[in-house]
């Protein structure tokens, strides 16, 4: 269904702390309970463990739980250049 390219960027969206689950289903159409059915499929079963313990009543994941304050979906000091 998804190509290397694709799955690669919705687990990275999946992990990341800011990206809402939202914005996943927005991009690629996935909603939450598919997500986590995906993720299953894709990732290690040791990872699947510690990304769903993470994951696991985080605020920032899910738009209708954050902050209004929080207005970008990733940390500014991100995607800055090492």
């Amino acid at each position: 269904m998804f190509n290397q390219e694709q799955q690669s960027r919705i687990i990275e969206m999946a992990w990341e702390d800011r990206t809402p689950y939202e914005a996943i289903e927005q991009l690629y159409g996935l909603k939450y309970p598919q997500l986590v059915v995906f993720m299953r499929e894709h990732i290690s079963k040791g990872s699947f463990k510690v990304w769903r313990k993470r994951h696991a009543g985080r605020k920032t994941k899910h738009l209708k739980l954050r902050d209004p304050s929080i207005i970008r979906s990733h940390c500014k000091t991100q995607y800055k250049p090492r």
